[in-house]
């Protein structure tokens, strides 16, 4: 864990959808429930990923058995893509060819903004 304090995004939201952020030293009670509900929204979406795959293989998945899978799961992906934002701003910054690295991913046209961007196949 990093205990820099500096501020931690948390998983969930404000009442207005604005983001809560929490500077601790990553020990206390609110910190260990952020943890917590970190590990129970990767779990639901592991969860739902393998309902996914069973509702994909029926052919006879209704159109809304679909559109309710893939609100479910565009949900599942930002709480992912949250944490994924939240424990990559607390992880120690580059440095040397890491940096490097990054300078150049991003001046040849890289995005590591978080921003939408197209996703090439591997």
């Amino acid at each position: 864990m990093n205990h820099d304090r500096s501020p931690r995004l948390l998983p969930w939201s404000t009442p207005e959808d604005k983001p809560c952020f929490l500077i601790s030293d990553g020990a206390g009670y609110l910190s260990r429930f952020a943890d917590d509900m970190e590990a129970v929204q990767l779990g639901m979406g592991g969860d739902l990923l393998g309902h996914a795959k069973d509702l994909l293989g029926q052919s006879e998945a209704t159109a809304e058995e679909l559109r309710f899978l893939t609100a479910r799961l565009s949900e599942a992906l930002a709480d992912a893509l949250r944490i994924a934002r939240s424990r990559g701003a607390r992880l120690a910054q580059p440095s040397g060819a890491e940096h490097a690295s990054q300078a150049a991913y991003e001046n040849a046209g890289g995005d590591s903004s978080g921003a939408e961007g197209e996703i090439s196949p591997p």
